[in-house]
């Protein structure tokens, strides 16, 4: 299974609006840590997808030939 980052980014917001309820600063960047992390997983989980298609995609045309 491959992280997307959605774990991260979910956690970090819990952690951002519970730091930001309890005026807890340490808490509040805490979670725009993990979601900033999270969404470094999501685009490079986006990349490797699109890189495999295109492998894909460059087998197929060498297939058919």
């Amino acid at each position: 299974m491959v992280d997307n980052g959605l774990k991260d980014t979910l956690k970090g917001k819990a952690k951002d609006v519970a730091g930001t309820v309890t005026g807890d600063d340490k808490k509040k960047a805490e979670g725009m840590l993990d979601q900033a992390i999270g969404k470094v997983k999501e685009v490079a989980a986006d990349a490797k997808e699109k890189a495999e298609d295109v492998i894909d995609d460059v087998k197929e045309k060498f297939d058919k030939k």
